[in-house]
């Protein structure tokens, strides 16, 4: 059986709603790295232009909202990730009513459209940073400036580490140092300023106004420090993040700022919502970020990061549906994204890391909740390793330095080139042709795509039975028809237990094997190497490979997912 299947045959045109309300709960979101999407004025760049005609394509996938990555003005020394203006286009994106066009193309397709916003740190050529380094006091209050240690304050003020390597602190003319989480080019605000949390409130209600459907927060662990910014104590602290309490994320203070953001996107229609890219060491922790009265949803890192491994995979989906489900809100699930490396490299690489990472899909697809798809990985797509140096962008590689995921620490030889660097997963995606740029627009493109990505196109996929863009297609269509797949019903307090407020319920299966059902629904997965046998716990619906089946026993393929109607 291929995953062909019964598609057709069970859809409807309705989502899944749940008896709890909210269209994020279920939702399929799809992420846009706007860069690396579609170029539509031949400069090599994706733009917004590029984006909004590409929408049918998503459309036609079957996701339900498109998360765009920042296309604010920005100097782009961290991909657009270092805002100078929150409320402008950059002219290498666009303008302001390309962006409005492509909201109201995006909600005439039935899609809604998330926004980035960055709030722990702006451009260094943000005006206000511009008039803090030159001696404003006002300015220079709404960022975290401090006096150096040692002699004449020739030392940071602090141990801190930057994400991307080297000190957290640079010093300037005057001789006091400014703090940076991240590249010196992205110096970090200081949210005690009244003015600060007014500023971000005006930029959320800009574009709520412009019709956005809610905000991804980048770092909305990070606003927030410990008081005194006491030091760590040692070395490496990159690789601490989201395993230990550090003095720089996931302090408590964090939680009355999202509590501002919710009452704001509560006051407008529509359901708009926020969404946290928040690192915490426990799964009970990131539970903090989405209570009833904070934001709606937070990225699931311990799943993307859990290795190819049954057990591992079973504890962090029971822990990460029990922590959530204590606070009423529904689970993220997640595989990639524009921060690491792509998971079908991740899992091997090559024909075995195809098919886990297609089966990887079809799990989180299963689960309860909601899922956040990456650009490309509908296609297959792996991590592109063997980029020049001379197109390199990621600041880390300047930098020498970038934390590597725990995902991307177990990539195996397979990742060998990509030395925990970003680049290489956000290669321009290709569309259609036999030869670079497959599409992505009318010359060349800012990073160079490989050479043999011919057949992985969306114009080649399309159709094919056997494709990974047709096997998605296929899995969504049968995600909003199934009526026990999409979010659990919503509870809180110690009684809501997740398995059984979302309908999920573990099975035994052999060693190697997960198998879990949901109202009217079973889904197994093999991750052996070798083929297994067990009873058919229905009729198959969808199969990330063919599998046999006597319609009592199924031979399962090696590392594959196969869903079941019942």
């Amino acid at each position: 059986m291929t995953h062909e299947s019964t598609a057709v045959q069970l859809a409807s045109s309705s989502s899944n709603a749940t008896a709890s309300g909210g269209w994020w709960r279920d939702a399929v979101i799809y992420q846009v790295y706007v860069r690396s999407f579609a170029d539509s004025d031949g400069d090599g760049v994706g733009d917004l232009r590029g984006v909004r005609s590409r929408l049918p394509h998503l459309a036609r996938l079957g996701v339900d909202a498109v998360w765009l990555t920042p296309f604010y003005v920005s100097p782009q020394a961290d991909g657009g990730y270092d805002v100078a203006d929150y409320r402008a286009v950059d002219p290498l994106y666009g303008d302001l009513s390309d962006a409005d066009e492509l909201v109201r193309a995006a909600h005439a397709l039935g899609l809604r459209v998330i926004v980035d916003v960055v709030p722990n740190h702006t451009s260094a050529q943000h005006p206000w940073f511009r008039a803090a380094l030159a001696g404003d006091p006002e300015a220079r209050a709404r960022y975290l400036f401090r006096p150096g240690r040692g002699a004449d304050g020739a030392e940071p003020p602090n141990d801190w580490e930057s994400i991307f390597g080297g000190p957290a602190w640079t010093r300037v003319a005057d001789g006091q140092w400014y703090l940076h989480l991240f590249a010196p080019e992205q110096p970090d605000l200081d949210w005690d300023h009244p003015e600060v949390a007014a500023e971000f409130a005006s930029v959320l209600r800009f574009w709520l106004d412009l019709g956005v459907d809610g905000f991804r927060v980048d770092v909305a662990h990070g606003m927030v420090k410990a008081p005194g910014l006491p030091d760590i104590g040692r070395g490496a602290q990159a690789t601490l993040i989201g395993t230990e309490p550090l003095p720089f994320f996931d302090q408590d203070g964090v939680h009355e700022i999202h509590r501002g953001w919710r009452r704001l996107l509560d006051s407008y229609e529509g359901d708009r919502i926020g969404v946290a890219e928040a690192w915490a060491p426990t799964s009970e922790r990131l539970a903090l970020y989405i209570r009833p009265d904070e934001l709606h949803q937070a990225f699931n890192f311990r799943f993307l990061n859990c290795p190819w491994d049954t057990v591992a995979m079973r504890t962090v989906i029971d822990e990460s549906l029990a922590a959530t489900t204590s606070v009423g809100a529904p689970t993220t699930w997640v595989l990639s994204n524009h921060d690491v490396v792509r998971h079908v490299t991740r899992y091997g690489g090559g024909a075995r890391g195809l098919a886990r990472a297609r089966a990887a899909a079809l799990l989180m697809l299963a689960l309860p909740g909601s899922a956040y798809l990456y650009q490309g990985e509908e296609l297959g797509l792996p991590e592109v390793l063997d980029l020049p140096d001379d197109s390199r962008r990621d600041p880390a590689f300047r930098r020498g330095h970038r934390r590597q995921s725990p995902a991307e620490a177990g990539a195996g030889p397979e990742a060998d080139g990509q030395e925990g660097l970003r680049d290489g997963c956000r290669v321009p995606i290709p569309w259609c042709g036999a030869e670079p740029p497959y599409g992505f627009g009318p010359t060349g493109s800012w990073l160079p795509q490989p050479a043999g990505w011919g057949g992985l196109t969306v114009a080649a996929q399309t159709g094919d039975p056997h494709s990974t863009l047709e096997l998605y297609r296929a899995a969504l269509e049968l995600r909003r028809a199934m009526p026990g797949l999409g979010a659990p019903e919503a509870g809180t307090g110690p009684a809501a237990e997740a398995p059984y407020r979302s309908g999920m319920c573990w099975l035994p299966a052999p060693e190697g094997v997960l198998l879990f059902t949901r109202p009217g629904f079973a889904c197994t997965l093999n991750s052996r190497p070798d083929a297994v046998e067990l009873p058919a716990p229905g009729r198959p619906v969808l199969s990330s490979s063919p599998v046999e089946t006597d319609g009592r026993t199924v031979r399962l393929p090696p590392d594959s997912c196969t869903w079941w109607a019942m």
